[in-house]
């Protein structure tokens, strides 16, 4: 896994800002929650709480959106980068922002994403 100072673009598909409300659940050991940042065919990137770093192992992520009905699951991912985003001297609570790179889609995730990109979107990144 790479640290932010030494993050190069290598993505072979666009980045797209992801609406207010869009989140991501880790697993499956570890449940985490995240807002998702951006997306794209290739993976995402999002923020959260947490105390340690995640592992650079392959797990399944689900993706869903707050007040609808979308909700995309078992999405094996790789993890890329982390890093913190904000730290606070009064709490023990850090903020960190995390990149993804998806496994192997199956044809009806692949389908599923797409509609995500096309609707729960706001513009290039």
């Amino acid at each position: 896994m790479i640290e932010a100072q030494e993050l190069v673009e290598k993505r072979k598909h666009k980045r797209m800002e992801v609406k207010d409300g869009a989140f991501v659940l880790l697993g499956p050991h570890s449940i985490k929650l995240g807002r998702i940042i951006d997306i794209g065919m290739g993976g995402l990137s999002f923020s959260h709480m947490a105390r340690e770093r995640p592992s650079s192992e392959l797990y399944e992520l689900d993706i869903f959106i707050i007040d609808s009905d979308f909700y995309l699951e078992r999405v094996l991912f790789e993890a890329i980068s982390d890093f913190k985003t904000h730290e606070n001297p009064f709490s023990s609570i850090t903020m960190r922002r995390s990149g993804v790179q998806f496994g192997e889609l199956g044809h009806n995730q692949v389908s599923q994403l797409e509609h995500f990109i096309q609707n729960h979107t706001i513009g290039e990144v």
